[in-house]
């Protein structure tokens, strides 16, 4: 796959890197389910484009007598015996992803980044390495597509609704999601140069309120589906 991206300067201005995350999960529920898979691309900028310097993609063996939920398995394909043949221990999928953040200013990128940073602080805690993420932005590609379409807002209604089929797809795997990701980010950007005022600002349903731990960098605001004034223009 070509590791160049096109995002926008005005997004990109500023930071040292770009990192691009995905996780899967055995649930919903970042104090009690644990990370299966997960998967960053690093990215520089080179000649006016994003370049990818690093990588990585960790099967992540579970905590002694836990086993992957059937249903997860069906989802993800990952099984108890990949992660015993495949799997790395937490502590070195977390050396391997606190090497993706190195620079003091980075913008960390997701599709429902809520939901992936909230697993992500308990995956780091044990091992001293949550304060990575307190020097970082953020900027959740699920709260621009809410502004932008009708529901649904899965990543694969986002795939589709860019016309990217052919280019990536999603398949449940976090690397494969991962670089979807950025392909989503790239085509918003083309779409419309406003990706920058989303930066530490997270929409969620106003039904549901907020699932997870509140980021205290991060400003959340009810967005409802009616799509007639932008989030960042919501009081």
């Amino acid at each position: 796959m070509e590791k160049a991206l096109s995002l926008s300067p005005r997004l990109c201005h500023g930071f040292d890197a770009v990192v691009i995350l995905d996780t899967e999960t055995t649930g919903l529920s970042f104090r009690q389910d644990h990370i299966l898979e997960l998967a960053a691309l690093r990215l520089e900028g080179q000649n006016g484009q994003l370049h990818c310097t690093g990588e990585m993609d960790d099967l992540i063996r579970l905590p002694p007598g836990q086993q992957v939920p059937p249903f997860i398995a069906g989802l993800t394909g990952i099984t108890d015996e990949q992660l015993a043949l495949e799997g790395v221990a937490a502590e070195e999928s977390c050396r391997r992803f606190a090497s993706l953040l190195e620079g003091e200013k980075l913008l960390i990128v997701a599709y429902n980044s809520h939901f992936d940073l909230s697993f992500l602080f308990y995956f780091l805690q044990p091992f001293g390495q949550a304060g990575l993420l307190r020097k970082a932005k953020f900027l959740d590609l699920l709260t621009v597509y809410r502004d932008r379409r009708d529901y649904p807002h899965k990543l694969e209604n986002a795939i589709a609704a860019y016309s990217l089929e052919s280019q990536v797809q999603n398949s449940h795997r976090a690397i494969d999601d991962t670089w979807a990701a950025a392909r989503v980010a790239e085509a918003m950007g083309r779409e419309e140069d406003d990706l920058d005022r989303y930066i530490n600002l997270f929409g969620y349903h106003p039904k549901y309120g907020i699932e997870g731990l509140r980021i205290s960098s991060v400003t959340y605001r009810p967005q409802p589906y009616d799509r007639t004034q932008k989030l960042y223009d919501r009081p």
